[in-house]
């Protein structure tokens, strides 16, 4: 899964944009841009993947990425079929931290949302989001320039004071993506997601990043402070959390499904990274 640097650049006439995006799917590519973007989701279901997030999404929610931090919204594989008269809607806000002028966001009274734009660094997922304020993400196409920035800047305000929040990729993946080794990290992080579910190991990603093995695990435990299988395995659970919760597949075919190999070892990774048996788990999410 190649990460690609998309242009989410506003015009000049307007210092942010806002777009209502409405597909038979959304955008099935893993890619980054400089600016933050928020977005609601309107219709749809699927699988998101935030830095190395991954997790089912469905209509309703609101999440606040940061800048140059890779995502993709995956749908479901119905939306996808060819007579679906399924579709994905989204609202989605692109701008950058000095969209107001280059000393906005230093200012004393912009320091909730300071701190709002340091948290989005891992993606933000906003959990029991009032409905007003949702309305109001949805209006700001219809309103005239100087409404839409007083009414954004509002909207931001509103989301940097909400306190049921949710932080969703790890600080790890954040700080090792922005590392000066980005190159060979974009290259290692690609074909990750692009295999985790199927039998890879070290020396496979080893290959793929130019380095003898022994100099790959020194560097992916000296970036990410964990060995690359733990790494791998968090990304495998993470990816069985969302087929448990879509409860389409039994136990035993979410251990294959992700990338495991027997069940032992997949019930014991998992209460050690989710901190609870499948079986507790489908339970608490049902």
């Amino acid at each position: 899964m190649k990460l690609h640097l998309l242009d989410r650049a506003s015009s000049k006439h307007s210092s942010f944009t806002v777009s209502k995006n409405r597909y038979p799917n959304f955008l099935k590519v893993w890619h980054q841009h400089p600016e933050l973007e928020l977005v609601v989701i309107r219709k749809s279901t699927g699988t998101r993947f935030i830095g190395d997030s991954i997790e089912k999404f469905q209509e309703g929610e609101v999440v606040l990425i940061g800048k140059n931090l890779p995502h993709m919204w995956l749908n479901d594989e119905e939306y996808f079929q060819e007579n679906s008269d399924l579709v994905a809607e989204a609202i989605a806000v692109h701008f950058t931290q000095d969209f107001m002028g280059p000393g906005f966001i230093k200012v004393p009274e912009m320091q909730s949302i300071s701190k709002l734009f340091n948290r989005a660094e891992q993606g933000v997922k906003f959990i029991d989001l009032h409905v007003r304020v949702i309305e109001q993400i949805e209006e700001l196409s219809s309103l005239a320039p100087f409404e839409k920035a007083v009414r954004f800047i509002e909207i931001l305000h509103c989301l940097s004071r909400h306190e049921n929040y949710r932080l969703l990729s790890s600080s790890g993946f954040v700080n090792s993506f922005n590392s000066p080794e980005n190159e060979n990290l974009d290259k290692i992080y690609s074909y990750i997601f692009k295999n985790f579910n199927t039998p890879i190991h070290s020396k496979d990603v080893a290959k793929v990043a130019h380095m003898n093995p022994s100099a790959f695990s020194r560097f992916f435990k000296r970036i990410h402070r964990k060995t690359f299988t733990k790494y791998l395995n968090e990304i495998r659970i993470g990816y069985a959390c969302k087929l448990l919760i879509e409860r389409k597949n039994s136990i035993s075919s979410v251990c294959y499904e992700s990338g495991f190999n027997n069940i032992s070892n997949f019930n014991r990774q998992f209460k050690s990274i989710a901190g609870m048996s499948p079986t507790e788990y489908i339970k608490h999410h049902s």
